[in-house]
């Protein structure tokens, strides 16, 4: 596959920014791409290994030495068809994955592994670039019709199949647009909302029906939903955590996906009352995921005073820890380009208490070091370390802590069961619910994930519907239970 001494010969090239001092001016994406001559040498990089691991690390199975072997030849539209096989949308997960196959290449064992994900995008560009991707409407109808509620990564790659074997699909999505988190819990400096527009455009094209602003269960009555044929609920993990802390409900204490919601909703001219700003405040960020990370990027294009980051766990090492070997998923250091733009990380530190005035409105933040206390066969200890305490001040708490699982409205008026961690209980590799004709896909049936994981299992659980209404299906599978990474 690519070039047989490819990897001897080129070195790793990724894309490169714009100055931070340029970008944080405005929302869109900066990233500044390769030449297609630089694209086609990273594809060359691909060596002929064997075993290729990045299919294990890939939740999608995708075909990755073959696409890198076209881009390789110069051979993009079936680049473009090999990758479109196995994953819906490219395009998202070309920019918003976090790429484990890439820390599952062979190569990445001695030498930094093919930038598997930039490929990827570049691939899908430059079909939808030349019009290569095009609608594909069925050629007959089955006659039956199956409800899509989430109009998410999983929702719609579940929509897009179930459409492509001849179902009438109607996607439920509670917001005034498509997309779900892609849309407004994504920032459009990582993700433009025209590419969510585009696929939309082809999805509409070859039949599927949207219906926005239908909050099912609320103001769709869930007795109209089981007139279809068949269900899947793919609404997300969206119950957001919190903490128990002293002064939480401070003004200004905001959740993250509220913040990061205003600002893209304001953005594309969408009314917001009272929208939350970071402009000249002292902005705390408590969770060190993605979802902190975005905020750390839109505090510092709002014009934040300061920007300051608490991580409750230890640093992750700068290389690969030795307790997480390839292939599977690293313990590892993450630097984000929002990081890059400016802010203070801290690690092992845990909030005490919100700080409020006599108005009630957040003035400061009290916190205090731990460390970690392992003891073999019980749960790590949380030890908080005497004469660590510090006050810092701050206008603006974003909390970014994750969520702890889908809401319950929808299993309570189906009479859908939950699992011990309050999914949507559904068995792996089936989808179907303890419900008649009711499935669940993504993150309301695994909890939170990564896009890849949703748009593996709106596939996975698209194929289980249509055998559940035609008795069989050609529907494509990828049995994903060896998989190196459960993340």
């Amino acid at each position: 596959m690519g070039k047989v001494t490819g990897f001897k010969e080129f070195e790793r090239q990724d894309e490169s920014y714009e100055p931070v001092e340029k970008r944080v001016k405005n929302y869109n994406e900066f990233t500044i791409p390769l030449s297609d001559e630089e694209i086609t040498k990273q594809g060359s990089r691909c060596m002929d290994c064997g075993i290729p691991f990045c299919h294990s690390g890939c939740p999608l199975g995708n075909l990755i030495p073959d696409f890198n072997h076209m881009v390789h030849q110069g051979e993009w539209q079936k680049a473009s068809w090999i990758l479109h096989s196995t994953n819906n949308f490219p395009e998202f997960t070309g920019r918003l994955c976090p790429a484990p196959c890439e820390k599952s290449c062979v190569l990445g064992i001695i030498e930094d592994p093919i930038s598997i994900e930039n490929i990827e995008k570049n691939i899908v560009e430059r079909a939808f670039k030349e019009g290569w991707i095009k609608p594909q409407p069925p050629k007959t109808r089955t006659g039956k019709t199956v409800a899509v509620v989430g109009s998410g990564p999983a929702g719609l790659a579940a929509a897009q199949q179930l459409n492509r074997a001849g179902h009438t699909v109607t996607v439920f999505e509670r917001d005034d647009e498509v997309g779900g988190l892609l849309r407004y819990g994504i920032p459009n400096f990582k993700l433009e909302k025209g590419v969510i527009d585009r696929r939309i455009a082809i999805l509409k094209a070859e039949g599927i029906i949207f219906k926005t602003n239908v909050n099912v269960g609320v103001n769709y009555d869930v007795e109209e939903l089981k007139a279809f044929d068949s269900i899947v609920l793919c609404g997300g993990a969206t119950e957001r955590r919190s903490l128990p802390t002293p002064g939480i409900d401070a003004d200004g204490v905001v959740q993250a996906m509220d913040f990061l919601t205003q600002q893209t909703k304001v953005l594309f001219g969408k009314e917001v009352k009272d929208q939350v700003l970071a402009t000249d405040k002292h902005v705390i960020v408590i969770g060190g995921g993605d979802t902190g990370s975005d905020c750390v990027g839109t505090s510092n294009r709002h014009g934040a005073k300061s920007v300051v980051n608490f991580e409750i766990m230890p640093k992750p090492p700068g290389h690969r820890s030795p307790t997480t070997p390839w292939p599977f998923w690293p313990l590892q250091l993450k630097t984000s380009s929002s990081h890059e733009e400016g802010v203070e990380r801290n690690w092992l530190i845990n909030t005490k208490e919100f700080v409020k005035d006599e108005n009630g409105k957040l003035i400061a933040l009290k916190t205090v070091n731990v460390e970690w206390k392992m003891v073999p066969g019980q749960r790590p200890q949380l030890i908080e370390i005497e004469g660590t305490e510090k006050t810092w001040p701050c206008d603006l708490a974003l909390l970014a802590l994750g969520f702890t699982g889908p809401e319950s409205t929808l299993a309570e008026k189906l009479g859908v069961e939950l699992d011990t961690r309050s999914n949507y209980k559904a068995e792996y590799g089936k989808y179907k619910t303890n419900v008649t004709k009711v499935f669940t896909a993504g993150d309301m049936r695994r909890g939170q994930s990564l896009i890849v994981w949703a748009i593996s299992e709106g596939r996975e659980a698209a194929r289980q519907v249509d055998i559940y209404l035609m008795g069989k299906s050609d529907l494509p599978s990828k049995d994903v239970t060896g998989d190196l990474v459960a993340l």
